[in-house]
Protein backbone atom coordinates (compact mmCIF):
# COMPACT_ATOMS: atom_id res chain seq x y z
CA UNK A 1 0.00 0.00 0.00
CA UNK A 2 2.42 2.39 0.78
CA UNK A 3 4.32 2.02 -2.32
CA UNK A 4 1.17 2.41 -4.26
CA UNK A 5 0.93 5.72 -2.33
CA UNK A 6 4.24 7.15 -3.20
CA UNK A 7 4.02 6.40 -7.03
CA UNK A 8 0.57 8.56 -6.94
CA UNK A 9 1.28 11.57 -8.64
CA UNK A 10 -1.89 13.49 -7.30
CA UNK A 11 -0.64 12.64 -3.22
CA UNK A 12 1.66 14.32 -1.48
CA UNK A 13 4.64 11.40 -0.49
CA UNK A 14 3.66 9.94 2.58
CA UNK A 15 5.83 10.04 6.24
CA UNK A 16 6.32 6.70 7.46
CA UNK A 17 5.30 7.01 11.52
CA UNK A 18 3.25 10.19 11.21
CA UNK A 19 1.77 10.03 14.84
CA UNK A 20 5.65 10.25 15.73
CA UNK A 21 6.08 13.17 14.39
CA UNK A 22 3.02 14.40 16.11
CA UNK A 23 4.14 13.46 19.24
CA UNK A 24 7.52 14.97 18.58
CA UNK A 25 5.47 18.75 17.93
CA UNK A 26 3.60 18.43 20.71
CA UNK A 27 7.34 17.90 22.75
CA UNK A 28 8.63 21.20 20.97
CA UNK A 29 5.41 22.87 22.14
CA UNK A 30 5.87 21.62 25.95
CA UNK A 31 9.56 22.74 25.51
CA UNK A 32 8.61 26.52 24.25
CA UNK A 33 5.47 26.41 26.78
CA UNK A 34 8.24 26.01 29.35
CA UNK A 35 10.77 28.59 27.85
CA UNK A 36 8.33 30.95 28.07
CA UNK A 37 6.99 30.70 31.33
CA UNK A 38 10.46 30.58 33.26
CA UNK A 39 11.59 34.03 31.07
CA UNK A 40 10.66 35.36 34.07
CA UNK A 41 11.96 33.26 36.92
CA UNK A 42 15.28 33.76 35.16
CA UNK A 43 15.15 37.33 34.89
CA UNK A 44 13.61 37.87 38.53
CA UNK A 45 16.58 38.78 40.27
CA UNK A 46 17.32 41.62 37.49
CA UNK A 47 13.60 42.85 37.66
CA UNK A 48 13.75 43.04 41.07
CA UNK A 49 16.88 45.43 41.46
CA UNK A 50 15.46 47.45 38.62
CA UNK A 51 11.68 47.89 39.72
CA UNK A 52 12.66 47.32 43.96
CA UNK A 53 9.89 44.64 43.97
CA UNK A 54 9.67 42.69 47.31
CA UNK A 55 9.26 39.30 47.27
CA UNK A 56 5.41 39.64 47.55
CA UNK A 57 5.33 42.02 44.80
CA UNK A 58 7.44 38.73 42.55
CA UNK A 59 5.31 36.10 44.62
CA UNK A 60 1.67 38.21 43.39
CA UNK A 61 2.93 37.98 40.07
CA UNK A 62 3.73 34.76 39.85
CA UNK A 63 0.36 33.73 41.63
CA UNK A 64 -1.24 35.51 38.98
CA UNK A 65 0.09 33.32 36.63
CA UNK A 66 -0.68 30.05 38.40
CA UNK A 67 -4.29 31.49 39.04
CA UNK A 68 -5.01 31.51 35.11
CA UNK A 69 -3.38 28.83 34.57
CA UNK A 70 -5.18 26.70 37.04
CA UNK A 71 -8.56 27.92 35.88
CA UNK A 72 -7.51 27.95 32.15
CA UNK A 73 -7.10 24.39 32.70
CA UNK A 74 -10.45 23.26 32.42
CA UNK A 75 -12.33 26.36 30.33
CA UNK A 76 -9.17 25.61 27.75
CA UNK A 77 -10.39 21.43 27.86
CA UNK A 78 -13.94 22.24 27.27
CA UNK A 79 -13.22 24.50 24.90
CA UNK A 80 -10.75 22.10 23.02
CA UNK A 81 -13.41 19.57 22.61
CA UNK A 82 -15.60 21.72 20.61
CA UNK A 83 -13.42 23.01 18.54
CA UNK A 84 -11.12 20.58 18.06
CA UNK A 85 -7.41 19.78 18.68
CA UNK A 86 -5.84 21.86 15.40
CA UNK A 87 -7.63 24.68 15.94
CA UNK A 88 -7.45 24.71 19.39
CA UNK A 89 -4.01 24.64 20.39
CA UNK A 90 -3.53 27.12 17.62
CA UNK A 91 -5.56 29.66 19.41
CA UNK A 92 -3.65 28.86 22.23
CA UNK A 93 -0.46 29.49 21.17
CA UNK A 94 -1.09 32.12 19.29
CA UNK A 95 -2.59 33.94 22.05
CA UNK A 96 0.70 33.04 24.63
CA UNK A 97 3.13 34.01 22.28
CA UNK A 98 1.35 37.55 21.25
CA UNK A 99 1.33 38.27 25.01
CA UNK A 100 4.71 36.59 25.26
CA UNK A 101 5.79 39.42 23.16
CA UNK A 102 3.85 42.39 24.86
CA UNK A 103 5.48 41.49 27.91
CA UNK A 104 8.40 43.34 26.73
CA UNK A 105 5.61 46.48 27.07
CA UNK A 106 5.79 46.07 30.83
CA UNK A 107 6.25 49.18 33.50
CA UNK A 108 5.00 48.13 36.65
CA UNK A 109 4.29 45.07 38.78
CA UNK A 110 0.44 45.58 38.25
CA UNK A 111 1.38 45.20 34.25
CA UNK A 112 3.81 42.54 34.98
CA UNK A 113 1.15 40.48 36.86
CA UNK A 114 -1.91 41.22 33.93
CA UNK A 115 0.97 39.88 31.11
CA UNK A 116 1.18 36.50 33.62
CA UNK A 117 -2.36 36.17 33.84
CA UNK A 118 -2.93 36.26 30.62
CA UNK A 119 0.15 33.75 29.68
CA UNK A 120 -1.14 31.30 31.98
CA UNK A 121 -4.99 31.74 30.70
CA UNK A 122 -2.88 30.57 27.26
CA UNK A 123 -0.47 28.11 28.68
CA UNK A 124 -2.72 26.70 30.43
CA UNK A 125 -4.60 24.51 26.89
CA UNK A 126 -1.09 22.98 26.21
CA UNK A 127 -1.78 19.49 28.41
CA UNK A 128 -5.39 19.17 27.62
CA UNK A 129 -4.37 19.67 24.16
CA UNK A 130 -1.66 17.24 24.15
CA UNK A 131 -3.19 14.79 25.83
CA UNK A 132 -6.82 14.94 23.39
CA UNK A 133 -3.82 14.63 20.34
CA UNK A 134 -2.61 11.27 21.76
CA UNK A 135 -5.77 9.71 22.05
CA UNK A 136 -6.63 11.13 18.55
CA UNK A 137 -3.23 9.48 16.91
CA UNK A 138 -2.31 7.16 18.80
CA UNK A 139 -2.98 2.82 19.73
CA UNK A 140 -3.61 2.77 24.16
CA UNK A 141 -0.77 0.54 24.13
CA UNK A 142 1.36 3.53 22.74
CA UNK A 143 -0.39 6.44 24.57
CA UNK A 144 2.19 5.97 27.84
CA UNK A 145 5.07 6.82 25.96
CA UNK A 146 3.16 9.37 23.73
CA UNK A 147 2.31 11.39 27.18
CA UNK A 148 6.04 10.59 28.52
CA UNK A 149 7.31 12.45 25.34
CA UNK A 150 5.63 15.12 24.98
CA UNK A 151 5.01 15.52 29.03
CA UNK A 152 9.21 15.82 29.01
CA UNK A 153 9.59 19.10 27.55
CA UNK A 154 8.67 20.62 30.59
CA UNK A 155 11.83 19.46 32.45
CA UNK A 156 13.96 20.01 29.05
CA UNK A 157 12.44 23.07 28.74
CA UNK A 158 12.82 24.59 32.15
CA UNK A 159 16.89 23.05 31.45
CA UNK A 160 16.92 25.22 28.26
CA UNK A 161 15.44 28.29 29.18
CA UNK A 162 18.67 29.87 30.95
CA UNK A 163 21.13 29.49 28.21
CA UNK A 164 19.18 30.70 25.48
CA UNK A 165 16.87 33.67 27.60
CA UNK A 166 20.41 35.01 29.95
CA UNK A 167 22.61 35.45 26.93
CA UNK A 168 19.80 37.63 24.63
CA UNK A 169 19.63 39.56 28.46
CA UNK A 170 23.37 40.31 29.04
CA UNK A 171 23.45 41.23 25.61
CA UNK A 172 20.19 43.33 24.73
CA UNK A 173 18.14 43.95 27.62
CA UNK A 174 15.00 41.71 29.47
CA UNK A 175 12.50 43.77 27.00
CA UNK A 176 14.20 41.36 24.05
CA UNK A 177 14.53 38.09 26.09
CA UNK A 178 10.51 38.73 26.32
CA UNK A 179 10.09 38.40 23.03
CA UNK A 180 12.07 35.67 21.95
CA UNK A 181 9.82 32.71 23.39
CA UNK A 182 6.89 34.54 21.64
CA UNK A 183 8.68 34.46 17.97
CA UNK A 184 9.46 30.28 18.62
CA UNK A 185 5.73 30.08 19.48
CA UNK A 186 4.84 31.49 15.72
CA UNK A 187 7.46 29.29 14.28
CA UNK A 188 5.77 26.53 15.84
CA UNK A 189 2.76 27.21 14.95
CA UNK A 190 3.75 27.69 11.19
CA UNK A 191 4.85 23.99 11.66
CA UNK A 192 1.57 22.61 13.32
CA UNK A 193 -0.63 24.20 10.71
CA UNK A 194 0.98 22.17 8.23
CA UNK A 195 1.54 18.73 10.18
CA UNK A 196 -1.79 18.21 12.23
CA UNK A 197 -5.07 16.99 10.99
CA UNK A 198 -7.09 14.04 12.43
CA UNK A 199 -5.75 10.76 11.06
CA UNK A 200 -8.81 10.34 9.07
CA UNK A 201 -8.10 13.22 7.34
CA UNK A 202 -4.47 13.57 6.82
CA UNK A 203 -3.10 13.83 3.42
CA UNK A 204 0.73 12.40 4.20
CA UNK A 205 -0.52 9.32 6.66
CA UNK A 206 0.36 5.80 4.93
CA UNK A 207 -2.94 3.61 4.79
CA UNK A 208 -1.37 0.82 6.94
CA UNK A 209 -0.75 3.42 10.15
CA UNK A 210 -4.13 4.89 9.36
CA UNK A 211 -6.06 1.94 9.37
CA UNK A 212 -3.98 0.97 12.95
CA UNK A 213 -5.02 4.13 14.45
CA UNK A 214 -8.44 4.02 13.15
CA UNK A 215 -9.39 0.85 14.75
CA UNK A 216 -9.34 1.81 18.45
CA UNK A 217 -9.77 5.81 18.02
CA UNK A 218 -13.44 5.29 15.83
CA UNK A 219 -14.99 2.90 17.98
CA UNK A 220 -15.65 5.90 20.41
CA UNK A 221 -16.28 8.62 17.43
CA UNK A 222 -19.68 6.95 17.26
CA UNK A 223 -20.78 7.29 20.77
CA UNK A 224 -22.67 10.13 22.07
CA UNK A 225 -21.13 13.60 23.75
CA UNK A 226 -21.03 13.42 27.65
CA UNK A 227 -22.06 16.51 29.17
CA UNK A 228 -19.60 18.30 31.57
CA UNK A 229 -21.91 17.35 34.69
CA UNK A 230 -22.33 13.86 33.66
CA UNK A 231 -18.58 13.81 33.85
CA UNK A 232 -18.24 14.97 37.33
CA UNK A 233 -20.73 12.20 38.63
CA UNK A 234 -17.96 9.57 37.37
CA UNK A 235 -15.32 7.67 40.07
CA UNK A 236 -12.96 7.48 36.95
CA UNK A 237 -12.96 11.15 36.11
CA UNK A 238 -12.56 12.01 40.26
CA UNK A 239 -9.58 9.35 39.83
CA UNK A 240 -8.15 11.29 37.27
CA UNK A 241 -8.60 14.78 38.82
CA UNK A 242 -6.63 13.17 42.32
CA UNK A 243 -3.91 11.51 39.82
CA UNK A 244 -2.92 14.87 38.78
CA UNK A 245 -3.99 17.16 42.42
CA UNK A 246 -2.03 14.92 44.62
CA UNK A 247 1.42 14.56 42.60
CA UNK A 248 1.71 17.82 41.02
CA UNK A 249 2.29 20.09 43.99
CA UNK A 250 5.03 17.46 45.35
CA UNK A 251 6.85 18.16 41.90
CA UNK A 252 6.67 21.66 42.00
CA UNK A 253 7.42 21.69 45.70
CA UNK A 254 11.04 19.88 44.65
CA UNK A 255 11.11 22.03 41.81
CA UNK A 256 10.74 25.35 43.06
CA UNK A 257 11.85 24.63 46.47
CA UNK A 258 14.35 22.23 46.59
CA UNK A 259 17.73 25.13 46.49
CA UNK A 260 15.92 26.65 49.56
CA UNK A 261 15.75 23.04 51.18
CA UNK A 262 19.72 22.34 50.25
CA UNK A 263 20.46 25.54 52.05
CA UNK A 264 17.78 24.84 55.52
CA UNK A 265 19.85 21.83 55.56
CA UNK A 266 22.81 23.96 55.90
CA UNK A 267 24.51 22.70 52.57
CA UNK A 268 25.68 25.72 50.08
CA UNK A 269 24.68 26.19 46.87
CA UNK A 270 27.63 26.50 45.15
CA UNK A 271 28.23 22.89 46.55
CA UNK A 272 24.91 21.76 46.03
CA UNK A 273 24.36 23.54 42.32
CA UNK A 274 24.85 20.35 40.69
CA UNK A 275 22.30 18.38 42.43
CA UNK A 276 19.78 20.88 41.92
CA UNK A 277 19.84 19.59 38.36
CA UNK A 278 19.42 15.57 39.42
CA UNK A 279 15.42 15.35 40.11
CA UNK A 280 15.07 17.19 36.40
CA UNK A 281 16.82 14.51 35.11
CA UNK A 282 15.01 11.74 37.28
CA UNK A 283 12.42 12.86 36.30
CA UNK A 284 12.78 12.77 32.46
CA UNK A 285 13.95 9.05 32.55
CA UNK A 286 10.73 8.46 35.17
CA UNK A 287 8.43 9.80 32.06
CA UNK A 288 9.96 7.65 29.75
CA UNK A 289 10.02 4.45 32.52
CA UNK A 290 6.42 5.24 33.26
CA UNK A 291 5.46 4.80 29.38
CA UNK A 292 7.58 2.57 28.50
CA UNK A 293 6.74 -0.08 31.19
CA UNK A 294 3.01 0.27 30.91
CA UNK A 295 3.18 0.32 26.92
CA UNK A 296 5.66 -3.21 27.71
CA UNK A 297 3.37 -4.75 30.35
CA UNK A 298 0.39 -3.99 27.47
CA UNK A 299 2.18 -5.61 24.88
CA UNK A 300 2.55 -8.80 26.74
CA UNK A 301 -0.98 -9.28 27.73
CA UNK A 302 -1.58 -7.19 30.60
CA UNK A 303 -4.98 -5.67 31.15
CA UNK A 304 -5.09 -1.74 29.86
CA UNK A 305 -6.27 -1.08 33.75
CA UNK A 306 -3.73 -3.40 35.51
CA UNK A 307 -0.49 -2.03 33.57
CA UNK A 308 -1.52 1.26 33.90
CA UNK A 309 -1.91 0.92 37.99
CA UNK A 310 1.66 -1.19 38.43
CA UNK A 311 3.23 2.34 37.26
CA UNK A 312 0.85 4.18 39.77
CA UNK A 313 1.68 1.63 42.89
CA UNK A 314 5.67 2.11 41.68
CA UNK A 315 5.75 5.69 41.85
CA UNK A 316 3.07 5.81 45.08
CA UNK A 317 5.67 4.19 47.24
CA UNK A 318 8.37 5.46 45.29
CA UNK A 319 7.71 9.27 46.40
CA UNK A 320 7.84 7.96 50.17
CA UNK A 321 11.84 8.12 49.48
CA UNK A 322 11.38 11.73 50.19
CA UNK A 323 10.81 11.19 53.60
CA UNK A 324 14.15 9.26 54.89
CA UNK A 325 16.14 12.76 53.75
CA UNK A 326 14.83 14.05 57.08
CA UNK A 327 17.50 12.07 58.47
CA UNK A 328 20.83 12.95 57.09
CA UNK A 329 22.54 16.43 56.05
CA UNK A 330 24.32 14.23 53.79
CA UNK A 331 24.49 16.35 50.22
CA UNK A 332 24.84 12.75 47.60
CA UNK A 333 22.14 10.88 49.90
CA UNK A 334 19.40 13.56 49.56
CA UNK A 335 20.40 14.13 46.31
CA UNK A 336 19.90 10.27 45.27
CA UNK A 337 16.35 9.89 47.61
CA UNK A 338 15.22 13.45 45.94
CA UNK A 339 16.21 11.97 42.46
CA UNK A 340 14.70 8.40 42.60
CA UNK A 341 11.52 9.85 44.31
CA UNK A 342 11.04 12.40 41.45
CA UNK A 343 11.85 9.22 38.91
CA UNK A 344 9.13 7.53 40.74
CA UNK A 345 6.83 11.01 40.39
CA UNK A 346 7.09 10.86 36.66
CA UNK A 347 6.24 7.49 36.33
CA UNK A 348 3.18 8.06 38.35
CA UNK A 349 2.63 11.52 36.39
CA UNK A 350 2.83 9.54 33.14
CA UNK A 351 -0.12 7.54 33.58
CA UNK A 352 -1.86 10.37 35.32
CA UNK A 353 -1.46 12.17 31.63
CA UNK A 354 -2.75 9.19 29.25
CA UNK A 355 -5.51 8.57 31.90
CA UNK A 356 -8.28 10.76 30.12
CA UNK A 357 -6.92 9.35 26.57
CA UNK A 358 -7.47 5.35 28.31
CA UNK A 359 -10.50 6.28 29.94
CA UNK A 360 -12.71 8.72 27.82
CA UNK A 361 -13.97 9.12 24.61
CA UNK A 362 -11.88 11.99 22.35
CA UNK A 363 -14.93 14.50 22.61
CA UNK A 364 -14.15 14.71 26.60
CA UNK A 365 -10.56 13.71 27.20
CA UNK A 366 -9.54 17.01 26.67
CA UNK A 367 -11.95 18.26 29.28
CA UNK A 368 -11.39 16.09 31.73
CA UNK A 369 -7.51 16.61 31.67
CA UNK A 370 -8.56 20.17 32.09
CA UNK A 371 -10.20 19.47 35.25
CA UNK A 372 -6.97 17.08 36.56
CA UNK A 373 -5.08 20.05 35.81
CA UNK A 374 -7.27 22.45 37.57
CA UNK A 375 -7.24 20.29 40.38
CA UNK A 376 -2.75 20.26 40.06
CA UNK A 377 -3.23 24.08 40.17
CA UNK A 378 -5.45 24.71 42.80
CA UNK A 379 -3.29 21.84 45.09
CA UNK A 380 -0.21 23.75 44.12
CA UNK A 381 -1.60 26.92 45.01
CA UNK A 382 -2.31 25.72 48.54
CA UNK A 383 0.65 23.47 48.93
CA UNK A 384 2.85 26.89 48.52
CA UNK A 385 1.19 29.23 51.25
CA UNK A 386 1.61 25.94 53.56
CA UNK A 387 4.84 25.74 52.89
CA UNK A 388 6.25 29.33 53.02
CA UNK A 389 4.35 29.82 56.28
CA UNK A 390 4.95 26.75 57.71
CA UNK A 391 9.16 26.95 56.71
CA UNK A 392 8.95 30.47 58.34
CA UNK A 393 7.67 29.23 61.92
CA UNK A 394 10.18 26.57 62.08
CA UNK A 395 13.16 28.62 61.10
CA UNK A 396 14.36 28.27 64.21
CA UNK A 397 14.38 24.46 64.12
CA UNK A 398 17.52 24.48 61.90
CA UNK A 399 18.16 21.71 59.56
CA UNK A 400 15.29 20.55 60.63
CA UNK A 401 12.66 23.46 59.53
CA UNK A 402 11.46 21.55 56.47
CA UNK A 403 10.76 18.08 57.92
CA UNK A 404 6.90 17.92 58.09
CA UNK A 405 6.83 19.29 55.00
CA UNK A 406 8.90 16.76 53.12
CA UNK A 407 6.78 13.75 55.23
CA UNK A 408 3.94 15.43 53.78
CA UNK A 409 5.28 15.21 50.63
CA UNK A 410 6.11 11.94 50.39
CA UNK A 411 2.75 10.97 52.05
CA UNK A 412 0.24 12.78 49.99
CA UNK A 413 1.25 10.66 46.57
CA UNK A 414 0.94 7.62 48.12
CA UNK A 415 -2.57 8.48 49.62
CA UNK A 416 -3.19 9.71 45.79
CA UNK A 417 -2.34 6.15 45.12
CA UNK A 418 -4.39 4.39 46.96
CA UNK A 419 -7.61 7.25 45.65
CA UNK A 420 -6.67 6.30 42.32
CA UNK A 421 -6.57 2.07 42.68
CA UNK A 422 -10.24 2.77 44.50
CA UNK A 423 -11.79 5.23 42.02
CA UNK A 424 -10.51 4.19 38.52
CA UNK A 425 -12.09 0.94 37.99
CA UNK A 426 -14.78 -0.78 35.52
CA UNK A 427 -18.39 0.83 36.48
CA UNK A 428 -21.93 0.84 35.44
CA UNK A 429 -20.85 3.56 33.60
CA UNK A 430 -18.68 1.38 31.78
CA UNK A 431 -21.20 -0.97 31.01
CA UNK A 432 -23.55 2.40 29.33
CA UNK A 433 -20.50 3.60 27.01
CA UNK A 434 -19.64 6.73 29.54
CA UNK A 435 -15.86 5.42 29.82
CA UNK A 436 -14.13 3.23 28.23
CA UNK A 437 -13.68 -0.52 29.79
CA UNK A 438 -9.95 -0.38 31.70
Amino acid sequence: MAVAEQKDPGRPRFIRSLRWWIGGILFASTVINYIDRQTLSILAPYLKQEYHWTNVDYANIAIAFRIAYSIGQSVCGRLMDRVGTRRGLTISVTWYSIVSVLTSLASSTFSFGVFRFLLGAGESANWPGASKAVSEWFPKRERGLAAAFYDSGSSVGGAVAPFLILPVYLRWGWRVAFVIPGLLGFLWLMAWRRLYYLPQEHPRIGDAERQMILAETQEAATEGKTRLRDLLKLPQTWGTIISKALTDPVWFFVTDWFPIYLVAKGISLKSGLLAVWVPFLAADLGNFFGGGVSGYLIRRGWPLGTARKALVVFGGFGVLLLIPTIFTVNLFLITLLFGLATFSYASFSTIANVLPTDLYKSDSVASVSGLSGTGAGIGTIIAFELIGHLSDARQASGTHSFDPIVIVAGLIPFVGMILVLLLVRNTRATDEGLVRRI
